[in-house]
């Protein structure tokens, strides 16, 4: 079985070569003193992370060997994570590196302790842009292609979506605005023996209620003014396949007591009509809204919420969903790649620090959106976190390692990744554990009330 766990060490001074070599207990490590070593490195071991030194020979006291060293490399194996390792003198030179395609850099001098946490970091991405790649791959003609994401919660819902999609059962997809409900609807219908028809989609929102009800059942010629010929509605059109109600919480009252009619009849009426239209269908309806709490304000009904709840299923925002947030992004750069032509490499520190740690109150469509519109205005080889408008001081809990590599005081940077590590370790718990503190503790090994100091002292919010 080959070891994806290996670092690759570029570097010419032996005796820094040996004190790295021992550094890494947790890898396997190859050097290599020179480009054309290093090059022979990456192609036989394929390393998930590079560290290399600019200095190299015939050019030790300069960087154009270094730079010419790192761009083979970004060109060979564009998905291995190269940290240049300089001095104070060299930032200029760390920075163009940067624009050349490495993921990271650190000053001399190498402090082991913050080296290892960097490259342990660098290899965690290595590993979940790889792991994503492979999803994608075994999804690509699946029906749940385009859902991305490893978190407990979206692999429960795709899950449900699995068992249920076989059975004639009325799902309601909750959840936040942009989380992927249309998706999860598209990928009922297309599991489903309903396959071989049409599955048809109306937004209740989006249609004035004056013209959501003849768009829903159709009308007859003359119906009313401007209706001059017969015409089907959705529910008709939909017959032998599947009807997608998008946010139904916005169906107006008069509209649900005769939705709720056809769904216990399954008949219709056109506008203007008397004959009653059998139609056999599935329906999938949405909403980001609370409808409990709309049933207590009057504005829903409660035979209807009982009528198409009979399986529910509730997405996550991405804000629970831990690493999904790399996965999407990782996903949408290399379409919009496509898409525009472009060749952009990957995400800088301050981006990818941007990305993990911001709120994301549009959730996945604002990943999407952000993604495309700066790889449409990106100048650079990498997208930073300017080029996605993510201001990085603003973002929640921010990341340890910008710290890591310039700050002199190493005390306050492992208190801070001690910090962190338990932030997403309590994170990683709860999600286990459905926001249960009780058994979030047990995971944890700690007492209830520990745990509950923990959230306060971290503002980590329980659903």
């Amino acid at each position: 079985m080959v070891n994806n766990k290996i670092l690759l060490v570029v570097e010419d001074d032996l005796g820094l070569q040996s004190q790295l070599r021992w550094c890494f207990d947790e890898f396997e490590v190859e050097v290599a003193a020179n480009r054309q070593e290093a090059l022979v490195q990456i192609r036989q071991h394929q390393p998930s992370v590079v560290t290399l030194d600019l200095g190299l020979p015939p050019d030790p006291g300069g960087t154009r060997e270094g730079l010419a060293t790192l761009e083979e490399i970004v060109n060979i194996a564009p998905m291995t994570k190269v940290i240049i390792i300089t001095g104070n003198d060299d930032r200029n030179s760390a920075v163009q590196a940067i624009n050349l395609g490495a993921y990271d850099f650190y000053l001399k001098p190498v402090d082991p302790t913050i080296l290892v946490l960097v490259v342990e970091r660098a290899h965690r991405l290595w590993e979940l842009e790889n792991e994503n790649q492979r999803l994608q791959q075994i999804r690509h003609h699946s029906p749940l292609h385009g859902i991305i994401g490893n978190s407990n919660l979206m692999l429960q819902a795709a899950q449900t979506i699995e068992k249920v999609a076989l059975t004639n059962a009325t799902v309601l997809i909750l959840g936040e605005s942009g989380t992927g409900k249309e998706l999860f609807a598209r990928a009922l219908h297309q599991l489903s023996s309903r396959i071989p028809n049409r599955l048809v989609a109306i937004n209740c929102a989006a249609i004035p209620e004056q013209l959501l009800e003849s768009e829903l059942f159709g009308y007859e010629q003359g119906a009313f003014t401007g209706a001059i010929k017969q015409t089907k509605g959705k529910i008709e059109c939909a017959h032998g396949g599947t009807l997608f109600l998008d946010e139904i919480g916005d169906l107006p009252l008069p509209l649900q007591a005769k939705l709720l009619r056809f769904l216990q009849e399954r008949v219709i009426e056109r506008l203007g009509g008397r004959e009653e239209i059998p139609v056999d269908l599935r329906v999938v309806c949405a909403t980001h809204q609370d409808l409990e709490q709309k049933i207590t304000q009057g504005l829903f009904r409660p035979d209807l919420f009982y009528r198409i709840s009979e399986i529910t299923i509730s997405l996550p925002p991405l804000r629970d969903r831990g690493n999904d947030v790399l996965l999407l992004a990782r996903t949408f750069l290399s379409q919009f790649n496509r898409e525009f032509n472009k060749a952009i490499r990957g995400f800088t520190r301050d981006a990818t620090t941007a990305i993990t740690h911001y709120s994301w109150p549009g959730n996945v469509r604002e990943v999407e959106n952000r993604i495309k519109r700066a790889v449409i205005m990106a100048e650079g080889r990498q997208l930073t976190s300017a080029d996605l408008e993510l201001d990085t001081a603003s973002v929640n809990n921010a990341d340890i390692f910008p710290q890591a590599y310039h700050c002199e005081n190493a005390v306050t940077t492992l208190r801070i990744a001690r910090e962190t590590a338990e932030i997403r370790t309590i994170r990683r718990a709860l999600q286990y554990a459905n926001g249960k503190i009780s058994q979030a503790a047990k995971l944890l090994d700690v007492t209830r009330p520990t745990l509950y100091s923990l959230l306060e002292k971290y503002q980590i919010k329980v659903d």
